[in-house]
């Protein structure tokens, strides 16, 4: 039921839509009047392109300007926006609306527009990738409308009450940001030996990491069956590390992780399959330093799972990704039998270094930063080898500390997750709230309503009356420039090109053939379309000729 006063009406009824202009690569350059794409209006950071020609004054939009996108994703893409990026030209894609400001207030019509915008993309037409609103289903779709003075009310009060929610999202977007950057504070604390000073100062039986050191070499070459592999080992451990470790507490020391794995292995290479045996995990099962068993692909192939089953431990690191996800690392703790794909090393490490303890190691600052100096950029993706991996330094403490950090950051990151719950869950009900709001501005609840206003439909009486007015001055100016035109057309006296030659008796130019045949010097181009209808129809018959000198065609009678 509609509120007192109020009308339902066409959005096509209550104002005029131009499309933006078609501006091809070709067209930008680096400086000159900023190009409004539909990315310049869901993102104010995004980029523009520019554009310093000539443009049509009905593609010019300045602060104030009511948009809407109606081409793109759903849910990204479309929707009605106020531009206040000053002065600009309009791209396709956007229609600029344009609308009577006594009877319509624009933010209010946006409002409105926006209001219907499930309904606006159910209409749209595409796939679920890239879609569009025609201008007739656009302009067909109705909103409500509510006499000027109660739109002009419920603006200053919906603006109002937005404006407190989206400084109540942008807060909690910042919290979000906050515990992003006390997650890697953790990570830092915990690779530097903070996390722990207060245990190690407790403690009166620290291991001496010498210690640790000699026992890892001794029990390496403990399990050699060649003299070449002992010298190899020799040669590994004596290698001297990059990283100074007088940074590091006394109990600690930094080893290159090929002293501290068994082994580096590539997963596998073979095409998987969406169903099968055996779950195969990809670089993108590794979210936030954890395994994902989302979107999996499996194998039922008995030589790939005898071969690249995972144990209990196994650490996987991403060695193929963007430049900024490239190294991201996890832990598989069983749970199910799996393998793993050939963008994953999967690392086994000894006794003296905690997997988890290396995965948070990776996936801290200091392991992130070691990434991205070793990466191989391709054209869209980075590389780090089993070579490249081996050689990262390892900040070692004894396994018992490393057991007491692992703890702690599980510790501190499940109070960030469950602060970030609590902030995802207020966004989205800010998000609720925003929506109540409009929906019960066009309840007519959000306002007090005047019976003293001017009823709706007499606003859209007004509209079709100034409507009617425009279309009559357009017909009336349309007729008189016809006869303008007609009589112009009238005035030209011309004769033929064969009579002016004779009556020349010289050869002429093109422009003095015009000329002298009696063409103005604003000729039309259907009466210039004639005149060299005509010149190719006296060469063709032989009764002139044309020759060039230097830039022009000369034209003369036939001998």
């Amino acid at each position: 039921m509609l509120p007192k006063n109020w009308v339902s009406a066409e959005i096509g009824l209550v104002c005029h839509l131009i499309n933006g202009k078609a501006f091809k690569p070709s067209d930008w350059v680096e400086e000159g009047m900023p190009i409004v794409r539909i990315q310049n209006l869901n993102n104010p950071r995004a980029p523009y392109n520019y554009f310093n020609g000539e443009v049509a004054e009905k593609f010019l939009i300045d602060n104030g300007a009511l948009l809407f996108a109606w081409s793109g994703t759903p849910g990204t893409s479309f929707g009605a926006h106020i531009w206040n990026g000053g002065p600009a030209v309009l791209n396709q894609h956007i229609f600029k609306i344009e609308v009577d400001e006594n009877w319509i207030n624009k933010s209010f019509l946006r409002y409105a527009i926006n209001q219907k915008l499930q309904e606006l993309i159910g209409k749209a037409h595409g796939g679920a990738g890239l879609r569009h609103i025609t201008k007739g289903k656009f302009e067909q779709t109705e909103i409500l409308l509510p006499p000027i003075n109660e739109q002009h009310r419920i603006v200053k009060k919906t603006d109002a009450l937005l404006d407190q929610s989206q400084r109540t999202k942008e807060a909690l977007v910042a919290i979000s940001a906050l515990l992003d950057q006390y997650r890697q504070s953790v990570l830092l604390a915990a690779f530097c030996g903070d996390l722990t000073a207060d245990w190690r100062e407790s403690r009166d039986n620290l291991v001496p990491i010498e210690k640790v050191v000699r026992q890892l070499k001794m029990r390496q070459l403990e399990n050699v069956v060649s003299s070449s592999e002992s010298i190899k080992i020799a040669a590994i451990s004596n290698a001297p590390e990059e990283t100074a470790s007088d940074l590091l507490p006394n109990s600690w020391a930094y080893i290159k992780l090929e002293n501290l794995a068994s082994s580096f292995k590539y997963g596998s290479s073979k095409k998987s399959s969406s169903s099968g045996k055996v779950p195969v995990l990809r670089m993108g099962n590794i979210q936030n330093g954890e395994l994902d068993w989302s979107n999996l692909v499996y194998t039922s192939d008995p030589t790939e799972i005898g071969k690249y089953s995972l144990t209990f431990g196994d650490v996987l690191f991403n060695r193929t990704n963007s430049p900024e996800l490239v190294g991201k690392t996890a832990v598989y703790l069983g749970g199910r039998v799996a393998i793993y794909a050939g963008y994953l090393i999967r690392i086994r490490t000894l006794n003296e270094l905690d997997p988890e303890f290396l995965a948070f190691c990776l996936n801290s600052p200091m392991g992130r930063d070691y990434c991205w100096r070793v990466k191989s950029d391709g054209v869209n993706q980075s590389n780090i080898n089993a070579k490249k991996l081996a050689a990262f330094e390892v900040p070692l403490c004894s396994k018992e500390e490393q057991k007491i950090i692992v703890h702690r950051i599980k510790n501190l990151f499940s109070v960030i997750e469950n602060v970030r719950h609590l902030v995802d869950d207020a966004i989205r009900k800010n998000t609720i709230l925003k929506n109540s709001i409009l929906a019960k501005a066009f309840r007519g609840e959000l306002v007090s309503q005047d019976l003293t206003d001017e009823p709706a439909n007499m606003l859209l009486e007004h509209i079709r009356l100034r409507r009617k007015e425009r279309e009559n001055l357009k017909k009336t100016s349309k007729s008189m420039e016809g006869k303008r035109m007609a009589q112009k057309k009238r005035r030209i006296r011309t004769i033929s090109v064969l009579d002016t030659l004779k009556q020349a008796n010289i050869p002429l130019s093109t422009q003095d053939l015009l000329a002298q045949a009696g063409y103005p010097n604003d000729v039309s181009t259907d009466q210039l379309e004639l005149f060299f209808l005509e010149v190719r129809e006296q060469l063709k018959r032989g009764t002139i000729t044309r020759n060039r000198r230097g830039e022009e065609d000369i034209f003369a009678l036939a001998r």
